[in-house]
Parts: structure tokens; sequence; C-alpha cells
């Protein structure tokens, strides 16, 4: 059974970071490219970063402040966020897919729960 497990959400001033962290189990994980993407009330869950091996896929928003990054030992994905504007408020999902990494949300196969993320101004 696969399992993604988001952790690291809060409330975080402005210009402030948070680091997201999503562990995996039940999916070979090298063979997985990992997605992050992000929702608020209302909308559409929007896309925010992927990685595939090496290869990295970001979204024009979070561009220079966001990083995801991915540890094939302990089967986590990561996304550290830097800069964090109040826009960057939403419930933020892990997906996994097999490779490649896209940017398409509905590619993914695989979510869990999500971690809520508050930036206060």
């Amino acid at each position: 059974q696969v399992q993604l497990v988001e952790s690291g959400g809060g409330l975080v001033q402005a210009g402030g970071s948070l680091r997201l962290s999503c562990a995996a189990s039940g999916v070979t994980f090298n063979r997985h490219a990992m997605g992050w993407f992000r929702q608020v009330p209302g909308k559409e869950r929007d896309f925010v970063a992927a990685i595939g091996l090496s290869t990295t896929y970001y979204a024009d928003s979070v561009k220079g402040r966001f990083t995801i990054s991915r540890d094939n030992v302990k089967n986590t994905v990561s996304l550290q966020m830097n800069s964090l504007k109040t826009e960057d408020t939403a419930v933020y999902y892990c997906a996994a897919k097999w490779m490649p990494p896209v940017i398409v949300r509905d590619e993914y196969r695989y979510w869990g729960q999500g971690t809520q993320v508050t930036v206060s101004s």
C-alpha cells in the first residue's frame, strides 16, 4: 500500500522559511517522480515543484525561493521554502508518479493528506 506522509507545515511570518518533508512507503522510490502541489479553499490544486532523479521543475511563482530535493535512501522528498509570502498560504500536498517528472497535476497517481502552511503578514 502506497503512503505519502507530509510534515513540516505551520505558521510563519512573511519573509520566513519552512521546510516540508514527505515520507514515501510502498513505492519503488527511485523510480518515481515526486511533486509538490498546493491548494487554497475554492481554488484548484496548483503545481509547485517536481523532481526526477536530478531534473527539477518549479512554478514561476516560487522559482528562486523554493527548492525541492529528494533522498533516495530515506525515501523522502523535501521542499525548502524561503522568503515566504502571504500568497504562499495553502495546504501543500506531496504526490508521486512513475518517472519522468511532470508539472501536470492529473498525471500524479499517489497523494498525501496535505499539510497546512500559513504565512502571516
